[in-house]
């Protein structure tokens, strides 16, 4: 197996801008669940209940199920995502989105299989690492605001290292703690939602669901 280099970008058409643009896309799916530091505190209390979530979260060893995303100008395109913990995830955009997202425990690809082009990065490297891992250990700088209401729990989170002035609002059921959606808002304050659906966790993985195809990745760049 060939192993990925970090950031190694392959492309044979397309524009360096509309593979930014899918890139961005792409992250707005997996992105969102991750928990990453951020520079306020909030209060303690606050930092609990984020932690219980956490915790629910890593908790579950494997997780499938339906997405729909919106994008900012109302675009919308769905797809079904995979998990298996420690460091393995799949997200496949429906046709006409030629979109694919796939972890292997030590490698990130991102892919457009129209453009044919490829983004490589190491699994430590990137934000999926902290949610993709056995623990979520979550303290108070991680976590920007947190809001129980009677049918809902809302937590804001941030990095501007890795995402600037963005933000990501996660909402999740206050009784079972399962995510129920969430809302990236860029620099520019435009929102990209994404809403799961018919989850099943526990539910039995073949590795084979993410399996990265580094030679073939590697013999278009040739």
């Amino acid at each position: 197996m060939t192993t990925a280099k970090s950031g190694r970008h392959v492309q044979e058409t397309g524009s360096s801008s509309l593979s930014r643009r899918s890139f961005v896309g792409a992250l707005a799916v997996f992105t969102a669940l991750t928990f990453i530091g951020v520079p306020a505190e909030p209060a303690h209390a606050q930092a609990a209940v984020a932690q219980k979530i956490a915790d629910h979260f890593a908790s579950v060893k494997t997780m499938s199920g339906e997405f729909v995303q919106f994008g900012p100008r109302g675009e919308q395109t769905g797809g079904k995502f995979y998990i298996s913990r420690p460091g393995k995830i799949r997200f496949n955009y429906e046709a006409p989105s030629p979109m694919r997202v796939i972890s292997d425990g030590k490698s990130v690809v991102i892919g457009n299989q129209k453009m044919k082009t490829w983004d490589i990065y190491p699994l430590s490297k990137t934000p999926l690492k902290l949610l993709l891992s056995d623990n979520i250990d979550l303290t108070g700088k991680m976590v920007r605001d947190v809001k129980e209401e009677a049918d809902l729990i809302t937590i804001v989170l941030g990095d501007r290292s890795v995402f600037g002035d963005a933000t990501i609002t996660l909402m999740f059921d206050p009784k079972t703690y399962d995510l129920r959606q969430w809302t990236i808002t860029d620099a520019q304050k435009k929102d990209t939602s994404v809403m799961i659906f018919n989850v099943k966790n526990g539910v039995p993985m073949d590795n084979k669901v993410f399996t990265i195809p580094y030679d073939d990745i590697n013999n278009r760049g040739k």
